[in-house]
């Protein structure tokens, strides 16, 4: 990465102040770049999803797995439960989409609260573990929420075995004027979805997998408490990689946490943070950490800028802790502050190995929570903060009465917020095909064909709030 001459300037850097500059490129498609990284994450595309309640769940994990990113489950998850996570994901194909699945004697009412679990809109009916049928929102208007569904699903769907090639789905698909195949194994039980759009994505993503072929997934742990013995149940669970989480990673007592688990030999890597400092990148490095979070104070959620002035422009904070961990051997997530592709170009650009995202996954069929409709009509989730007094709360449900009341004083963060779906983007997916398509066009005009070439060519310059805001599309015109 460089600066064009005279754009270095004296102060940091928040991603909107930022531009990258074409240079003469060879790179003639953006299917010709690589997006995998080199961190050790297994990612194939630059793309971990923060470990967020309101976002980090067992349908986000296994869709965005598949895609090649990652999700890291968050701290708070009980063992048993996060155990259970990964086990799923774990077991999940590497192609078809898992979906909601009920039995024909299940309600109406009961299906139009799940189909939105998933982004093909659609309940699997299953006798016993064999599909006879599928429901959709559409078959499901003006009709009675206590029938059954054995009265209203569609026993006419278009089916094909579980090793169909996606291309030979596509073509099925497209004859039969359907939006999804069932999947089934040799015994006709059930083996998953595939929509038009994912036997396209089949070929053009590689899923992120462990070395048994395994969909990947990451855990975090906090810095409290017996923290060996959650980051060892975490590992022999099965969790790829172990992220020691905190709002400030620059402490002792995460120094302390890191060298009791990296002394463990877990054999996984390991993520600490977060810090915004080279001098942090050192000390996390030099404590065992492998890959270092970046980023205090640019999430949507937060408000620790606000409340307490600390924190550093996003880009600066990227670019000055990348530049500390490439000596080190080491590698970086961005970690914020994300909320256009550019924004993650432009991390990947700055020496950032993966870019995480929280708030903007929050508003998507895959994230746990419920689907809500506001009085316009609009769809959203809510999200919220992990220092927020919502999150506070379920972190503290053990403690006693004084002790709960006492650390409410001091909760940061946003308890509630409405994550609007957008209606052309409303799927986790829709959302990494926008993400990846402007990265990759990026690096084209970098003249970079993967990742680590894009850092190394970047050449960036500083612009004015005017500049950015005359690259903002105008829909409808002057």
């Amino acid at each position: 990465m460089q600066f064009l001459p005279g754009h270095q300037t004296p102060y940091d850097l928040t991603y909107d102040d930022i531009f990258l500059v074409p240079n003469r490129t060879d790179v003639a498609s953006r299917f010709d770049v690589d997006l995998s990284t080199v961190d050790g994450s297994g990612t194939t595309i630059p793309i971990v999803v923060a470990n967020m309640t309101a976002v980090a769940g067992r349908r986000m994990a296994e869709t965005v797995a598949r895609r090649g990113g990652i999700v890291v489950l968050p701290q708070d998850l009980p063992i048993s439960a996060a155990a259970d996570t990964i086990a799923f994901v774990k077991s999940r194909s590497l192609t078809a989409d898992t979906p909601v699945t009920l039995d024909p004697e299940r309600s109406v009412s009961e299906a139009i609260a799940l189909m939105h679990k998933r982004a093909h809109g659609a309940v699997v009916v299953l006798e016993g573990d064999k599909p006879v049928g599928v429901v959709t929102e559409a078959a499901c208007t003006d009709v009675d929420r206590f029938a059954r569904l054995h009265d209203v699903m569609n026993t006419d769907f278009v089916s094909a075995p579980a090793d169909t090639s996606p291309r030979e789905i596509f073509e099925l698909l497209e004859a039969g004027r359907a939006k999804f195949a069932v999947l089934t194994k040799n015994d006709g039980t059930l083996a998953g979805v595939m929509t038009r759009t994912g036997t396209v994505r089949a070929g053009i993503y590689q899923p992120n997998v462990d070395a048994n072929g395994r969909l990947r997934i990451a855990a975090a742990v906090g810095i409290n408490g017996d923290v060996a013995a959650k980051a060892k149940a975490l590992v022999d669970a099965g969790a790829d990689l172990l992220v020691l989480d905190t709002a400030h990673g620059h402490q002792e007592k995460m120094l302390e946490a890191l060298r009791t688990v990296a002394d463990l030999g877990l054999g996984v890597p390991l993520v600490a943070g977060n810090v915004v400092s080279a001098q942090g990148v050192r000390d996390l490095a030099a404590a065992g950490a492998t890959i270092i979070k970046v980023g205090v104070g640019p999430g949507a959620m937060c408000t620790t800028r606000m409340m307490t002035g600390v924190g550093r422009p996003q880009f600066s904070a990227v670019a000055e802790c990348a530049a500390a961990a490439k000596e080190l051997g080491v590698h970086i997530w961005a970690d914020g502050g994300v909320r256009h592709p550019r924004d993650v170009a432009l991390a990947l650009a700055a020496g950032a190995a993966n870019v995480m995202i929280g708030s903007w996954f929050a508003g998507t069929y895959e994230s746990p929570g419920d689907l809500r409709t506001d009085r316009d009509g609009n769809r959203y989730k809510e999200s919220f903060g992990m220092a927020s007094k919502r999150a506070v709360a379920a972190r503290t449900a053990t403690d006693s009465g004084f002790d709960r009341a006492r650390k409410a004083l001091f909760e940061e963060g946003i308890s509630s917020s409405r994550m609007r779906l957008d209606p052309e983007r409303p799927g986790v997916e829709d959302l990494i095909d926008h993400i990846c398509s402007g990265v990759r066009s990026a690096c084209t005009y970098a003249g970079a064909r993967s990742l680590p070439q894009f850092t190394d060519k970047a050449v960036l310059g500083v612009q004015s709030a005017a500049g950015f805001a005359e690259g903002r599309p105008l829909p409808s015109g002057w």
